[in-house]
């Protein structure tokens, strides 16, 4: 039974953790009992050593000018030479060769600029780094960007978001070739969520946005995080923090970009997703622990937020049954 075999690439600039999230988890689906196996290999121009974004030097195994397929996967890595790399006609054109001859193509982070500049999301939607995204968009206007998921999947075509997200990708991948249970397994050795849905928001409200300057508004955010089950209204938290209820809002909107009703909304169900992977608790419980009045207000907020009903996310991320 032959291998499947997937091929990164990278270059100069390259960022290692990019690779290396993809690597690990395919070789440990290996250890697994992945059948066929992947092959695994990292293309460089030249079969070349590159130097990471970190300074890492990183041993090619593969020349991209020689390599041939047929491939099962191809993924472009990402980092900060991602423009150089989409810059350099030889990348592009041997990428745009190997994706002809592979039955899936990838990227990852801002590897997206690579496929972009081969042509291979024109007409397509795609992501990138939220840090790239305006300027990918900008570069590539025949490319759909969405900088909010994780990882999008366009017929044989998928790009994954910041760094991390290559993990989601790459445990997606081996669910759908080797199937849940193994794709779990590898998640579990790599102490990782399995696996957050591909529309899931890139960052957690609670890390996207830097901590407010308004003493005001990081007061009222620090009591919205320790009192999720209690009355959060503007009315409440306007007058906890002794101003109108209008102006807390025009506050909220300037420095958070959104209402008080829709920050705690937004909380609430980030503590029930954690709550749902990480306890046994029925999705009552969650919901009444997070300041839902009902279960199915819960899943109203899931549905509008993550996509999917609370039960389905526990259940893609592996989390304890009820």
């Amino acid at each position: 039974m032959e291998d499947r075999r997937m091929v990164l690439v990278g270059y100069d600039g390259a960022e290692l953790l990019d690779i290396a999230c993809v690597t690990t988890s395919l070789t440990l689906a290996n250890r697994l009992g992945a059948r066929p196996a992947y092959g695994v290999s990292v293309a460089t121009p030249g079969n070349r050593a590159i130097v990471c974004d970190s300074g890492l030097r990183l041993d090619g195994r593969r020349s991209l000018e020689r390599l041939k397929g047929p491939l099962d996967t191809l993924i472009v890595s990402g980092g900060l030479g991602h423009e150089a790399a989409a810059d350099n006609p030889r990348i592009v054109g041997h990428v745009r060769r190997l994706a002809r001859e592979s039955r899936r193509v990838a990227s990852v982070c801002t590897g997206a600029t690579v496929l972009a500049a081969a042509g291979l999301l024109n007409g397509k939607r795609a992501t990138t780094h939220w840090w790239y995204a305006e300027q990918l968009a900008a570069a590539y206007p025949d490319v759909t960007v969405d900088p909010a998921p994780i990882y999008v999947r366009d017929g044989r075509v998928s790009t994954s978001a910041g760094v991390t997200s290559a993990l989601d990708l790459t445990l997606a991948f081996i669910e759908e070739d080797h199937g849940a249970q193994l794709a779990r397994a590898v998640a579990r050795g790599l102490v990782t969520y399995l696996q957050r849905p591909g529309n899931q928001a890139q960052m957690s409200m609670f890390t996207a946005t830097p901590a407010p300057t308004n003493n005001l508004v990081g007061r009222a955010v620090d009591h919205i995080a320790g009192h999720l089950a209690g009355d959060l209204t503007a009315t409440t938290l306007a007058a906890q923090a002794g101003v109108g209820e209008r102006h807390l809002t025009r506050l909220f909107v300037e420095h958070l970009g959104r209402t008080p009703g829709r920050y705690v909304r937004d909380a609430r169900t980030e503590a029930a997703a954690h709550l749902l992977t990480s306890t046994s608790l029925s999705v009552a419980s969650v919901a009444a622990r997070c300041g839902f009045k009902t279960a199915e207000t819960l899943r109203q907020a899931f549905v509008s937020r993550y996509g999917i009903p609370p039960s389905r996310y526990r259940a893609t991320q592996g989390g304890p049954a009820t």
